[in-house]
């Protein structure tokens, strides 16, 4: 079945409709560019087609463009992706020119685009080659450019005609920082002509193709005396625009997105020039990102490997294990955040506590998000009634005997969760799955309190649950593939993205991230000036340095989980020195943002103000200072060791979910593409040469694991080795 097809009524109208067989949403191939090529050429060169309208017939237009274009394209060198770009160049002008007599700009025929929802990526390029586009009113679509934020940017013309429609300044939002709008939004913004009802979608694009004049068909950029909106860079008022957005993406992206520089030079270049040249200009800078690994890696996690995770890449072979009914146990912010999540998604929930009023509380916290919601218009009154008609706010637990999954989520203490447990268990049915939301605790033991531990596993979500896409489930020696099924299952019912990870301490996440936070702690203790360190993460990606980190999540957690790990360790325990500074903070009573007193200063209400003064006076500036390399290594072997140690020791079973995990679960340089794709690109024997001067300089925790000397001596990658078994997968 083709991707187009095209059909004429009898006023001359044609209607050229995308329907890509097989898939939801629309994504364009290399076929499908053919044929739309063709299609478009042979509507225009019939007498009998008056004008052309471009929709779907999916609920959506088009989720973006089939990444094996770019594989493609790729595979033919730097000219063979600048060759394949100028065609879809070729073919997007030949819509926007529609025939028109290139000296008159007079003869052309209307060609609208009216898309019923979604259209994103070349969802939208498409639709502004075209003369006009026409929404449907509805408000769950959503219309832009996000390349940006998986390493690459608009590169199908979109960059150089929404800079021109709009303006630069109008358009950096878009393209700089990949929003995303609903029909409303995206008409207010000028990135769409009309907004209409649904079922009028169609009938309007036909009334205005049949209305349109020759006035209607030139694109402004190519009628005579075209000014860009907002000034070109030597205009007086562009001039601004430039310098401003050039400081504005060194400030937000450090200097380490080559994405987002090779953006800019685009628009600021293709400014300069009339607009054919600008399309040359934005393909040579595409192909620039395209053969950098970054952005590779890049789409490679943030793009494949997710939606593989997203769609079961690690699920075992079993019947459908949605779940119908949620019980969760502790109504506190992760209780009542994961409650949430869950009724949002159309899962009734049992939301259960101590006493009434806790439970309610918990339930409140739903209350609150909806709101928000509804300021925003984002939700609507009778959709805050549905969500929380679903939540059962109670203290008791017989409530749960129709569950099918219950999730406790009281506090990280052993013998507490052990008796949420066995009270769980004696009131749930013989099917039904226990699981723990535990951040640190060996799952493995946990479930030692229920009766049926093939029934237990582990589900750890991140605060805060509403806002973080990750949610990491955790294996325990007895856990059964049905219990994993059944947490798969529920994470996709609420829209996140799982990784699966065996169990172990800290299991994935937290295992590698703690390193990291000691790391930058241990270095204030040695004299390592505070700004250098946090300055140092955030030049080489991180969104946070160790320090702010350790703040936003709090200090005395720190306490908590350096206390509980010595005790389990003893003598192999080797952070004593960070636990020197963390215990001397928290006897001071700073304990980070929720006292707003921690490693940085902080205003009466909350505002960072600064790190704070007294660490000077207490862990004295050493000189010389480490040079800026120096400490950025530290920080990133700190956790990409972590990671392979998780690999080699089978805590991990997919590098996939290793990077995935990483950058969503505590935002790992998402440049890189994760810590597995960060050393394929270092290379594993420059990896095991920085590792070897990292660990004769400051001890055995950069000491290389076997697993990448392993691939250094062989002359090997992550992916290059373990690409098979996940294909497989």
């Amino acid at each position: 079945m083709p991707d187009f097809s095209l059909t004429t009524d009898a006023d001359g109208v044609a209607t050229l409709t995308w329907d890509v067989a097989g898939k939801s949403m629309n994504v364009m191939s290399a076929e499908g560019f053919s044929l739309l090529d063709t299609l478009i050429g042979q509507a225009l060169a019939d007498p009998a087609v008056k004008g052309i309208i471009l929709t779907s017939a999916k609920k959506d237009f088009s989720g973006g463009m089939d990444l094996n274009i770019i594989a493609r394209m790729k595979d033919g060198g730097a000219q063979g992706i600048f060759d394949g770009l100028m065609r879809i160049h070729g073919i997007l002008r030949r819509i926007e020119r529609a025939g028109m007599d290139p000296g008159t700009l007079r003869g052309g025929k209307p060609i609208v685009a009216a898309l019923p929802g979604t259209a994103l990526g070349i969802g939208l390029e498409l639709p502004l080659a075209c003369h006009r586009i026409i929404a449907a009113d509805n408000p769950k679509a959503r219309i832009g450019l996000p390349e940006i934020t998986v390493g690459i940017f608009p590169g199908a013309g979109g960059t150089t005609r929404l800079v021109r429609k709009l303006g630069a300044l109008a358009a950096a939002p878009f393209l700089l920082e990949g929003r995303q709008s609903d029909p409303r939004a995206a008409k207010a913004a000028g990135l769409i002509d009309e907004v209409v009802a649904p079922e009028a979608l169609l009938s309007r694009a036909r009334d205005w193709v049949l209305a349109a004049t020759d006035a209607d068909l030139v694109k402004p950029w190519d009628a005579k005396g075209y000014r860009m909106p907002g000034g070109t860079p030597y205009h007086p008022a562009g001039v601004m625009t430039f310098v401003g957005a050039s400081a504005m993406v060194l400030g937000k992206t450090m200097g380490v997105y080559p994405a987002a520089k090779a953006l800019l030079c685009a628009v600021y270049e293709g400014a300069l020039v009339p607009f054919d040249t600008a399309l040359r200009i934005e393909a040579r800078w595409f192909t620039n990102v395209l053969l950098n690994p970054s952005s590779g890696a890049m789409i490679r996690s943030l793009f494949i490997n997710k939606e593989a995770l997203e769609k079961g890449a690690a699920r075992p072979a079993q019947p459908d294990q949605s779940v119908r009914r949620l019980g969760v146990i502790g109504a506190g912010m992760m209780g009542a955040g994961i409650a949430y999540v869950a009724a949002n998604a159309g899962i009734d929930v049992v939301l259960i506590d101590a006493t009434q009023a806790a439970a309610d509380r918990g339930r409140a916290h739903s209350e609150d998000l909806l709101d928000k919601g509804i300021r925003r218009g984002k939700v609507t009154p009778d959709r805050k009634a549905m969500v929380l008609g679903r939540i059962t706010a109670t203290t008791d637990h017989a409530a749960l005997s129709d569950c099918d999954l219950v999730i406790e989520a009281v506090f990280e203490d052993p013998k507490v969760k052990a008796a949420v447990t066995a009270r769980a268990g004696a009131a749930v049915g013989p099917d039904c799955i226990l699981a723990t939301n535990t951040s640190t605790l060996p799952v493995s033991g946990l479930a030692q309190a229920s009766q049926r531990p093939e029934q237990f596993i582990g589900i750890h979500f991140f605060s805060p649950v509403d806002r973080m896409m990750l949610v990491e489930i955790i294996r325990g020696k007895a856990t059964g593939e049905r219990a994993v099924a059944k947490a798969l299952d529920f994470v996709r019912q609420i829209r996140k993205t799982p990784i699966l990870v065996n169990d172990a301490r800290f299991f994935y996440a937290n295992r590698c991230i703690i390193p990291y936070i000691n790391e930058g702690i241990r270095m204030v203790a040695e004299g390592v000036r505070p700004a250098l360190i946090e300055n140092a993460a955030r030049l080489v990606g991180m969104p946070l340095g160790p320090l702010q980190l350790v703040d936003e999540t709090s200090i005395d957690l720190g306490v908590k989980i350096a206390t509980a790990t010595r005790a389990a360790m003893g003598d192999a325990y080797a952070d004593r020195a960070v636990d020197e500074v963390l215990f001397a903070m928290a006897d001071q009573g700073r304990l980070g943002k929720k006292a707003n007193a921690g490693f940085y200063a902080y205003d009466a209400a909350g505002k960072r103000e600064g790190l704070w003064p007294g660490l000077a006076t207490r862990y004295p500036v050493t000189d010389p200072q480490p040079d800026l390399t120096e400490v950025q290594h530290r920080l990133l072997f700190a956790q990409v060791l972590e990671a392979v140690r998780a690999l080699q020791d089978g805590v991990l079973t997919d590098i996939r979910e290793g990077d995935v995990g990483a950058i969503l679960g505590w935002g790992f340089a998402p440049w890189s593409g994760g810590p597995f794709s960060w050393l394929d690109i270092t290379g594993a024997a420059r990896a095991v040469e920085i590792c070897d001067a990292l660990a004769a300089r400051h001890g055995p925790r950069f000491a290389a694991p076997a697993l990448l000397r392993d691939l250094a001596a062989k002359g090997d990658t992550f992916y290059g080795r373990f690409a098979p078994a996940v294909r497989a997968a």
